[in-house]
């Protein structure tokens, strides 16, 4: 049902900690214009735990009128089934295209308590959904016998797998098939996923770089890997800073480089300072200074 590039969006600020309608228009359209294929909004680089619901719904609506016919993804990411289920009905309700889903957070729940959580929002938001899978960040697994339970319901599409593990995707092909549209959802592991089948990226640093992440991926699509894998070895630096508790900062960070954007974050996350805002921007710098040329690739 899905595949390509799916930019999992950051949240931008104004000042005065609204919501900067104007400049999420503008990055959201680079992305567009940089030919991915879909857009995700409140994941975990969107600040999704700081925002309040009527936010959440406002950037929804602030992607669905930039992604023209392109599908718009609702993160759903609550601490209880109620809520979770509350919010994938408010995310139909205003236009969502499909659900990206976690399970419950922070408590770590066993699995028969993961599977009716999940299978609970899915039934209440009535949309396709992607069940995003971080055992690393949210100290859940879930696992291949558990999907064989997901698998039963219909609504449930595709798989954002980030397990750190590039092993457990040529697993879920071997146990299910095409059953599932398996995303990766690690950056740097994007090329290694895409190469034992995976059919889409939920990419983080696409938001700063969306030309070199979409290139990546349709010269893979069309065989041409070598050159994939030039770019994405100019990238992988970058790339590594999606891999850090401090992604968002990160992220935003390149952000201000790149495409000339700002790094304002919602308390308590604030952006990098000191030293460790010179190392990112030392990794961004370098990167920008050496920028590969990005060959013809047909339908870019």
């Amino acid at each position: 049902m899905w595949k390509g590039v799916f930019p999992a969006v950051t949240t931008k600020f104004t000042a005065d900690d609204a919501l900067d309608r104007p400049e999420m228009e503008r990055c959201f359209a680079l992305q567009m214009d940089a030919g991915c294929d879909g857009l995700i909004v409140c994941g975990s680089l969107g600040e999704a735990m700081a925002l309040e619901p009527e936010e959440k719904l406002e950037l929804l609506s602030i992607a669905k009128s930039v992604a023209g016919s392109k599908p718009v993804l609702m993160t759903v990411c609550e601490s209880s089934t109620k809520r979770a289920a509350k919010a994938a009905k408010a995310a139909a309700n205003a236009g969502a295209d499909g659900l990206m889903v976690l399970p419950g957070v922070p408590y770590k729940s066993a699995p028969h308590e993961t599977i009716a959580h999940l299978k609970a929002l899915t039934q209440a938001g009535g949309l396709p959904v992607m069940i995003y899978n971080n055992p690393v960040a949210y100290g859940v697994d879930i696992t291949l016998g558990m999907f064989e339970e997901l698998a039963k319901e219909e609504l449930v599409v595709a798989m954002k797998e980030s397990t750190d593990d590039i092993r457990r995707v040529t697993d879920v092909f071997n146990h299910f098939g095409d059953r599932f549209d398996v995303f990766t959802g690690v950056d740097n592991l994007a090329l290694e996923s895409l190469m034992v089948g995976a059919v889409g990226w939920v990419a983080g640093l696409v938001v700063a770089f969306p030309k070199e992440t979409v290139a990546i991926y349709r010269l893979h699509q069309a065989g041409r890997i070598a050159e994939a894998l030039e770019i994405y070895r100019w990238f992988r630096p970058l790339l590594d800073l999606d891999v850090s508790t401090n992604l968002v900062q990160n992220i935003k960070l390149a952000e201000v480089h790149a495409i000339g954007s700002n790094d304002r974050c919602r308390a308590p996350r604030l952006p990098l300072h000191g030293k460790e805002r010179e190392r990112v921007e030392t990794v961004i710098r370098k990167a920008l200074e050496c920028r590969p040329h990005l060959p013809s690739i047909q339908g870019a």
